[in-house]
């Protein structure tokens, strides 16, 4: 749904990258090469950032009032 806070297996802290990569994504960058300059290095970081789908507007439209 969304990002979450920390990676699920090292724990480093990546949501506040979630915004810049996908800016990047949109201008056409390479996925590997933001994920550098960003200074995501290790795999299970990377998996999470190639892996995720931004399910939040979706969701959203069964909110129960």
């Amino acid at each position: 749904m969304i990002i979450p806070i920390r990676c699920t297996s090292c724990g480093k802290p990546v949501a506040h990258l979630w915004a810049q990569y996908k800016d990047a994504l949109a201008r056409g960058d390479e996925p590997t090469e933001v994920m550098d300059k960003l200074g995501l290095k290790r795999y299970c970081c990377r998996a999470l950032f190639l892996g995720h789908i931004d399910l939040l507007k979706t969701v959203a439209r069964y909110k129960k009032d």
